[in-house]
Formats: C-alpha cells, sequence, structure tokens
C-alpha cells in the first residue's frame, strides 16, 4: 500500500502540542478511511531519546533522527522552549538539512523555525514564527524575510507556521491540499474547530487583548478610542483630548505600544470590523460605519492590508460563529490593544 512518510523532529523542551496537533490530526485523517494513501507518522529525535515536552509530561520517540532515511513526504520541525538549543545542535541541523533533501515539502511549527534557518532552509524566503520570538529570529537571520502576522507562510515547498495552535491549521491545509476539501472540513468539524484558518490571517487572536498600557496617559487615550471607534481619531484630535502636542502623544505610543496612534487606530478599527463580521449580519457598508471606515471600499482595503483577506471571504470563513444582528442600542465595543 502507498503510504505518505511523515516525520516530525522533537528535541527536549519541545511544545507537546505543535506535535500532538499534528499526529491528532493526521491519525483522524487516516480513520475516516477516505484516505487512499494514508499518512505514516513517525516522531524522531536525537538519538532516540525520550522528548521532555514539559512538566510531567514525556514523549517517546519512534526513531533516531540520525538513523531516519527518506524519501519522506513532510518533514516537520516542532517548535518549543528548546528550540534555541536545537538550532545549535550541529547534529540536529545537519540531519534536518539531509532530510529535506529527501521531502516533498518541509515544515516548521512555531519556533522550530529557528531550526530551518540554522540549517539555512529559509535563506531568501519569507517565514513567520511565534510572535514573540519573531523579532529575534529577524535579528539573528538577516536573510529571512520574517512577517510576525500570518498564521502560516508557504514560500515554495517550505511552510512556516506560527505559535503552537497553528499546527492546527497547518496541518489541516496540508490534508486539504492532499486529499481535498471536504475532509479538511470533516476533520475540522470532529477536532471542534474552526474550519482552517487562512494562512494569512493575523496569528495575535482579534479576540485576545494584551496587557494594557502602563501609561496612565496612553490607557486613558485607549478607552476613549474603544467608545469611539466612529469618530475622529486622528492624531491631532487624540492630542488634543490628552491635552499634549500630537508628537508627544506620538512618542507616547511607540514608547507604551510600538506603533504610531494612526496605525494602531487602523488596526483597532479592523480588529472591531473582524470581530462585527464574525459575530453578527450586519451588512459591510454598516459594519463600515460603526467602525469608523469611511466606505466599505475602505473596509476592504484595510483588511486586505491587515488581514490579506477581504471582508467577505472573513465572513465566510467564521460564518458559523453564531453571528447576530446588533441592536441600536448596543453598548460600545471594546477593542483588543494588538501588539
Amino acid at each position: 500500500m502507498n503510504v505518505r512518510p511523515v516525520a516530525i523532529v522533537g528535541y527536549d523542551d519541545a511544545e507537546l502540542l505543535d506535535i500532538a496537533c499534528v499526529t491528532t490530526s493526521l491519525g483522524m485523517a487516516n480513520a475516516t478511511g477516505e484516505v487512499r494513501t494514508p499518512y505514516q507518522v513517525t516522531v524522531v529525535s536525537p538519538g532516540g531519546h525520550p522528548i521532555t515536552c514539559g512538566p510531567g509530561v514525556v514523549l517517546h520517540s519512534g526513531q533516531a533522527l540520525e538513523r531516519l532515511t527518506g524519501p519522506l513526504d513532510t518533514l516537520i520541525i516542532s517548535g518549543g522552549l528548546g528550540h534555541a538549543r536545537a538550532a545549535a545542535n550541529p547534529l540536529v541541523v545537519a540531519h534536518v538539512q539531509r532530510l529535506a533533501q529527501v521531502s516533498r515539502r518541509v515544515a516548521s511549527v512555531c519556533t522550530g523555525a529557528s531550526v530551518l534557518a540554522a540549517a539555512g532552509l529559509l535563506d531568501g524566503k519569507r517565514a513567520t514564527t511565534h510572535w514573540r520570538f519573531a523579532d529575534a529570529l529577524a535579528a539573528e537571520y538577516p536573510h529571512i524575510h520574517v512577517d510576525p502576522d500570518p498564521i502560516y507562510i508557504r514560500d515554495g515547498r517550505i511552510t512556516t507556521a506560527a505559535g503552537v495552535t497553528s499546527a492546527l491549521d497547518l496541518t489541516l491545509a496540508f490534508i486539504e491540499e492532499d486529499h481535498g476539501v471536504e475532509l479538511a472540513r470533516m476533520l475540522a468539524r470532529d477536532l471542534v474547530t474552526y474550519l482552517q484558518r487562512p494562512g494569512n490571517q493575523a496569528q495575535m487572536s482579534i479576540f485576545t487583548a494584551g496587557p494594557p498600557p502602563a501609561h496612565e496617559m496612553v490607557r486613558r487615550i485607549l478607552d476613549h478610542v474603544n467608545a469611539n471607534l466612529d469618530g475622529d481619531l486622528s492624531t491631532t484630535a487624540l492630542a488634543a483630548v490628552a491635552g499634549v502636542s500630537p508628537r508627544h502623544l506620538t512618542r507616547l505610543f511607540l514608547t507604551s505600544l510600538g506603533q504610531t496612534p494612526g496605525r494602531f487606530i487602523r488596526h483597532a478599527r479592523t480588529a472591531a470590523a473582524a470581530r462585527l463580521l464574525a459575530t453578527t449580519s450586519l451588512p459591510l457598508p454598516g459594519v463600515a460605519a460603526r467602525c469608523g471606515f469611511g466606505s466599505a471600499e475602505t473596509l476592504r482595503l484595510a483588511f486586505l492590508a491587515r488581514y490579506g483577506i477581504p471582508p467577505s471571504r472573513y465572513r465566510s470563513v467564521h460564518k458559523g460563529s453564531g453571528g447576530t444582528t446588533p441592536r441600536a442600542d448596543d453598548p460600545p465595543m471594546t477593542v483588543p490593544c494588538e501588539r
């Protein structure tokens, strides 16, 4: 019987979810009986040693990394807190290089991108990783075009996925590529997750608020933004609310949020629009007006710039989220502080 050999590379302090999202999804695909060429999944590690995945969790390796031979259908490098040690391990890097040459496609999850980077497999390519580690990856490997936003990025036969549960989106995308969209949708339902998120959707969830900024004035301005998304939120107007100059307000935003007021407002409005699209049936012009966009076309352009897909596509992907039409007296929407 023809099979698709899949090797998942782990190491000490690898993230269990990075591995389990892949193994569980592929195992469930095999179990459906709809897969003509089933996945043959092997978890490998240096020396074949057990993989410590966190407090009280040790994962047995199926084979030694150095003894694995190809050809492989898919090679996936897991991430985890031990990624820097793995990337600095000449044995791991050399064998990842070797196996990548005999693999149809190569991927990393989360900080596993650092191992691919150390192996030179990402040079000159676009890549992503967990948002928290993106700056460090870009600084250490300047020849890689690191984009911290998308869920995953494909560049040729190499795919890099973002943090942790993006492994689920990546694996569902691979299953769809191999066996069709209907199987991927069925598995998404069985896994009780969204139909896989588009790869270019921002990995920082629009529903997950970051910590509030430490500066009291910036917090006050963000409260004002949350309550007045459809109002005048220009830097000049916000500076007047704060009682400071526009230049000083910009400095405060750059220090506290790492972005200018204008960029923050665009992200806040787009995030609020995304939430309305996912949770209501409000028409696009209504979403645009409520979130401070001048028109549905302006909303579309902002959405394409931020999430890589138009609002209509985003709504269709998230149409199962139980939206209802908002009432005119609904309270103002709270906008998460995105990094």
